[in-house]
């Protein structure tokens, strides 16, 4: 159901949404003011959002609310300024709208609420909207975290994690655990049945986060992680070129990185 997110911008909860977006290859996008401009400068390239003729932030929060189905405020405490302009004028146009308060529910509880939220409002662009870095220094790792736990929510309802288990080798735990990316990949190779590779060639990327839950833990497992291989996430974080990188993150860059490989060789040309 979930097409696409958007976000002004923004550090924080808006950066965060982007994120999340392009980690899980969901389409993204969004306004942001003239020059692309945020606290900490102009917002990098490789976020697609269009610019406004004005550099008056409030109109770029105007616009994504009216391109959306349905916009989530993630704060903390009573809204203020930006978030609370979102709020007032999501209601003034009646779009869908709804504030999860990190101060009255925990992060999973908002999870819910906002996966119920997109399913009863058939919200297919979803704005997020939330506070800046500067205002709520841990916003964005909680912003994150709640939109996964969404995906993988969305994910679980679609009950493809039981029909793709057939393609999941158990595998005995090895020892001399890949300590590279590339070596990760190759593993993988040298694992995985030839229908098992097959099907991740030819599977859509715009759907990638089905693949990615489902084998979450096999790739944890099979590379280490669940053991602590330090110096294997640690090559991951510079190849990504991202120093916040987590066990979760690498996992998925590792699963892309396999399928493009996967697609290079002979096994989609073979099957065609």
């Amino acid at each position: 159901m979930l097409k696409k997110i958007i976000s002004g911008g923004q550090t924080g909860a808006d950066r965060a949404a982007l994120d999340v977006a392009i980690k899980f290859n969901i389409e993204h996008g969004g306004w942001i003011p003239k020059g692309r401009k945020t606290e900490k400068g102009p917002l990098p390239m490789k976020y697609q959002l269009n610019e406004m003729n004005t550099s008056d932030y409030r109109e770029r929060t105007k616009q994504n609310i009216i391109d959306s189905h349905g916009t989530v405020i993630i704060s903390r405490g009573k809204l203020t300024g930006g978030s609370k302009l979102t709020q007032s004028f999501a209601t003034l146009v009646g779009r869908p709208n709804c504030y999860l308060d990190l101060l009255t529910a925990e992060e999973f509880e908002v999870s819910i609420i906002l996966k119920s939220f997109i399913m009863e409002n058939e919200i297919r662009i979803l704005n997020v909207a939330g506070p800046r870095l500067s205002h709520h220094p841990g916003i964005y790792m909680d912003v994150k975290t709640i939109l996964e736990a969404v995906l993988y929510l969305l994910f679980m309802d679609t009950r493809q994690d039981e029909f793709l288990k057939e393609y999941i080798p158990a595998g005995p735990v090895k020892e001399d655990f890949p300590q590279a990316m590339e070596e990760a990949i190759d593993l993988l190779c040298d694992d995985l049945p030839l229908k098992t590779k097959t099907f991740i060639a030819r599977f859509e990327p715009r759907n990638i986060h089905r693949l990615y839950f489902t084998l979450l833990e096999y790739i944890r497992h099979r590379v280490g992680f669940d053991m602590e291989n330090k110096g294997l996430l640690k090559d991951c974080s510079v190849k990504m070129k991202d120093d916040k990188c987590n066990i979760e993150d690498a996992v998925m860059e590792i699963l892309k990185r396999f399928k493009q490989h996967l697609e290079k060789d002979h096994i989609l040309r073979m099957v065609q």
